[in-house]
């Protein structure tokens, strides 16, 4: 007989898993557009195509983990 893994610990491990997943992108893709603004020289424009991608890549991977959910 296979036990039932309690709902805290599924909520628990689904808001761990969301959370890596957006805040990995947001800290390579904000600090990595942000030390290439300081070698360019153009300060706001590499960490907001930074963040952007982040946002970007960070929503397809939510999106992949509810659906997986649901499904």
């Amino acid at each position: 007989m296979k036990k039932e893994t309690p709902p805290l610990w599924l909520a628990l491990k689904l808001a761990w898993d969301l959370g890596w997943i957006i805040a990995i992108p947001a800290a390579a893709f904000g600090f990595g557009g942000a030390y290439l603004d300081t070698l360019q020289g153009t300060s706001p424009l590499f960490l907001l195509l930074g963040m952007g991608l982040a946002m970007t890549l960070s929503g397809i991977g939510v999106y992949r983990k509810v659906t997986e959910i649901v499904e």
